[in-house]
């Protein structure tokens, strides 16, 4: 499955803490999204699915996830229909080993494309 992954103003990532998650452009979006740090050693930090923006605004004050932000927070999300949710969450986390949240969905992953 190929998504298109979402990036902010003249093609750059995301910062998760700046992001204006009340545009419209969030407005009903469900979907999968990866968090991840920068750094001399950039890792993912979380991986996740559903209403895009409510999401994102609960890792917001997460404290697990903003251990991270001293190497600056970044995200990116894609649209995915409610059918494959679980399957592309699975995919990707089974794949990117994020650093938080050991439970997602138990599904037969769905190979998307990564985001870079």
């Amino acid at each position: 499955m190929q998504l298109i992954w979402n990036k902010c103003t003249e093609d750059v990532w995301c910062n998760l803490l700046n992001l204006n998650l009340d545009h419209p452009h969030f407005f009903g979006l469900e979907g999968v999204y990866v968090i991840w740090h920068s750094g001399q050693n950039p890792a993912t930090v979380y991986v996740g699915q559903g209403n895009v923006a409510e999401r994102l605004k609960a890792h917001r004050t997460d404290p697990r996830i903003l251990a991270y932000s001293p190497h600056g927070l970044f995200v990116t999300w894609a649209r995915v229909e409610q059918p494959q949710l679980n399957g592309v969450e699975r995919y990707l986390a089974d794949s990117l080993n994020p650093k938080v949240g050991e439970a997602h969905p138990v599904s037969v992953p769905i190979a998307v494309n990564f985001p870079w």
